[in-house]
């Protein structure tokens, strides 16, 4: 092939090793760069050990050399010891997303003041885990490489304001993080307690500006298709997956658009706009609309839409409906019931709904539920996302709510807890990722919605 006659004829020499020698130079300076913004964590832990390969190769094999001790220090960051051995993480981590969901739901059920140590350990996290926002990040290596110039050269979107997966010192913005942490500051801005404490000076404000950079993050992240990717805008095409080199991941050739991003990042919009209703407001409603618009167009056939970033339909559904309605979608639009009809089809005989992870690689609904590690082809996570998409509808089949809220009722454990179920999170559709907070955040969220939508009626016919 081409290639092959390219590395083999003579005649090439001279330009092959040329080019060769100023792309080596190149990526050599790309992997420095964003060691330093990421303090040596790296992206993930497939960037994170060849970039520390790399690194102990440039220091001519010097183990003591202060950029290969510093990747050594943050090895430990993707280890965790499991039953049977250790392992090495996906991520660094998911504390950032994990806090705002979490933090999302407590506020929801109007128990923010009701635990106001946590709201407020979780205000003073969201704080000082905002990308390059605080003094101390400011002060570090990876605040000049938000430069025009840098950012230009390295191929990086804007950072500062970004909210990360996990966290601060990790130094990637995603779009849905983002989303989901302001959603979370937003929140928390409601109770009366925690704005007496940043009155006080008992915990550190979060001031408008700052609010203003998360906005702009979200805003320049926005798809020419409406709809949101997560780390960078969509620059490619499609057929650029011919050229996958993985045998494992599947769509990462350029950053997608989906349904999640899309959602986390237009709510965020959309609550943001209502509390801060002067700061851009005609790019706001805009970029709502633009939202709206890619979501409506990438529903499926059967009402439902697809979750690329967890075990799937249900938790897809979920952010289909909340973010139609968001953008100003009526509760009995066709869009909106055919989701809900979809939903309603899913629902087990025992009131729950269950998935696993054939749904993800073969983008169709389970046809067995949950069947291995659920309770009868239910899981409470899916079943929680069911009733959170069918609430935030209005969904008019009582019953159907009443049967799932009782199930998550009746699987709750005697210490409050809820059982750690099957892998509900993927990623590239390939790739499993254990969330094991989701198990006791979503049920609470979703019986809190619930009630609030439902209230007493739901306790008839028990």
């Amino acid at each position: 092939n081409c290639l092959s006659i390219y590395e083999r004829w003579q005649i090439f020499n001279p330009f092959r090793d040329a080019v060769r020698k100023a792309g080596l130079l190149f990526c050599s300076e790309y992997m420095k760069a964003e060691d330093l913004q990421t303090n040596y964590i790296n992206i993930g832990p497939v960037n994170k050990a060849l970039n520390m390969v790399s690194a102990f190769h440039a220091a001519n094999n010097d183990i003591n050399d202060p950029s290969v001790r510093s990747h050594m220090m943050r090895v430990p960051d993707y280890l965790w010891v499991a039953e049977d051995g250790m392992k090495m993480q996906g991520y660094n981590g998911s504390q950032c997303w994990d806090t705002s969901f979490a933090i999302q739901a407590v506020w929801e059920c109007g128990l923010l003041d009701k635990f106001p140590t946590l709201s407020a350990k979780v205000w003073a996290y969201l704080e000082r885990t905002q990308i390059l926002s605080t003094n101390e990040s400011q002060s570090s290596p990876a605040f000049q490489y938000e430069s025009c110039d840098n950012r230009d050269k390295f191929y990086r979107h804007v950072s500062k304001g970004g909210w990360p997966f996990s966290t601060s010192a990790h130094g990637w913005p995603i779009s849905d993080c983002t989303g989901e942490g302001l959603k979370g500051v937003l929140a928390l801005m409601d109770s009366p307690i925690i704005m007496s404490a940043v009155k006080e000076g008992v915990i550190k404000n979060i001031e408008p500006s700052r609010l203003y950079d998360a906005v702009n993050v979200i805003l320049t992240l926005q798809n020419e298709d409406g709809g949101w990717a997560t780390y960078e805008n969509n620059r490619g095409f499609g057929w650029y997956e011919e050229l996958n080199p993985s045998e494992v991941f599947g769509d990462i050739m350029i950053d997608y658009s989906y349904v999640e991003c899309s959602m986390a990042s237009l709510t965020a919009l959309a609550e943001f706009h209502e509390k801060f209703p002067r700061h851009r407001t005609k790019e706001i409603t805009f970029a709502i609309h633009r939202g709206g618009e890619f979501m409506r167009s990438i529903q499926r056939e059967d009402g439902s839409w697809y979750g690329s970033w967890a075990c799937c339909f249900c938790y897809g559904c979920w952010f289909g409906i909340e973010g139609l309605i968001k953008a100003g979608e009526s509760h009995n639009s066709p869009a909106i019931k055919k989701c809900c009809q979809f939903l309603l089809s899913q629902q087990r005989p025992n009131g729950g709904w269950g998935e696993d992870f054939t749904s993800c690689y073969d983008k169709d609904y389970a046809k067995n539920g949950m069947e291995s590690y659920g309770d009868e082809g239910s899981g409470v996570v899916n079943t929680a996302w069911a009733l959170m998409a069918l609430s935030a509808a209005k969904c008019s089949d009582v019953d159907a709510i009443r049967r799932g809220v009782h199930y998550l009722m009746k699987r709750q454990l005697d210490c409050g807890d809820w059982p750690q179920e099957g892998i509900s999170g993927v990623f590239n559709r390939a790739c499993g990722i254990t969330y094991t907070a989701y198990r006791n955040v979503f049920p609470i969220w979703a019986l809190g919605r619930c009630v609030a939508t439902y209230g007493s009626i739901l306790d008839e016919d028990r």
